[in-house]
């Protein structure tokens, strides 16, 4: 039972890291159901039945509970006769064959998301490298999830709330500290959907000129000049941005170029009016 959301997809693909990685030759997971202590299992990768496909994992029964109420991987060599963990889960494990398993919670700013299971059909030691594989497949679920919800609170913050004059200097202020973070974010964010979704929503917030107005601009002098227009220094967008000074430096001399400016703030100034920037 896969599940198609933006997390979803990013289980997904840790799995099959991790089976590429490590070798195991099953891998399942999946995320903590809203409201409720448990995760529900929505992916499969190397599977031969059906068996763990929704299953519901209680915190703290079975390895994968276990995993999510101490928020750390555990790992057992012979699930069945384990005396480390309970054994509501014995039916399902059993029925697609798994012997050694592993799993990992997904952990993000302190709150378990997830769990990522990989398994072998032979009792025997998972060791260090294996673990280790395991461990790095869950941080980049972590990475993922963390920037989902940045992009999340940044969109809301720059949602103005009920009641609120669109024309207020508060409220058009706020949108604009939250484009520039939106822009600076997004060249972080390595799945091209979200990447291209996250800036759609920039072009939410500063919709742009009419046609023929200035040459069009590069997304990097956008990113550029939203970060001049948040007080930033060449030096500290570099810094957000990933980029070398002297890359930023000519980045904003192409598009003061573009918008008819001679100075930093009379470029912030034009790009406002023509709609680069909210």
């Amino acid at each position: 039972m896969a599940v198609d959301t933006a997390d979803g997809v990013e289980i997904r693909g840790a799995l099959v890291r991790l089976r590429r990685a490590t070798g195991l030759p099953v891998a399942f997971g999946g995320l903590v159901e809203p409201g409720r202590r448990q995760v529900r299992i929505s992916e499969l990768s190397g599977t031969a039945t059906a068996a763990l496909s929704a299953l519901a994992v209680t915190s703290g029964n079975g390895l994968g509970g276990r995993a999510v109420a101490l928020s750390r991987p555990c790992a057992v060599t012979d699930y069945s006769v384990s005396a480390q963990i309970s054994h509501e889960y014995d039916r399902p494990v059993a029925a697609e064959g798994l012997r050694s398993v592993l799993a990992v919670p997904v952990v993000v700013r302190r709150r378990v998301r997830g769990v990522l299971y990989g398994a072998l059909r032979t009792a025997q030691p998972l060791g260090d490298r294996t673990l280790g594989a395991a461990v790095a497949a869950a941080r980049d679920v972590e990475q993922a999830l963390v920037l989902r919800d940045e992009t999340d609170e940044l969109l809301a913050a720059a949602r103005p709330g009920p009641g609120h004059d669109p024309a207020d200097a508060a409220v058009l202020e706020q949108v604009r500290e939250a484009h520039a973070a939106l822009r600076a974010l997004a060249p972080r964010i390595a799945d091209p959907a979200l990447r291209e979704e996250l800036l759609r929503a920039c072009g939410l917030l500063a919709p742009g000129g009419g046609p023929g107005t200035v040459p069009r601009p590069a997304p990097r002098e956008v990113d550029v000049l939203a970060c001049v227009a948040a007080g930033a220094t060449n030096v500290e967008a570099a810094e957000r941005l990933g980029l070398g000074a002297e890359t930023v430096k000519s980045y904003l001399r192409s598009a003061m170029r573009k918008l008819g400016a001679r100075t930093r703030t009379e470029a912030v100034a034009r790009a406002r009016r023509t709609g680069w920037l909210p």
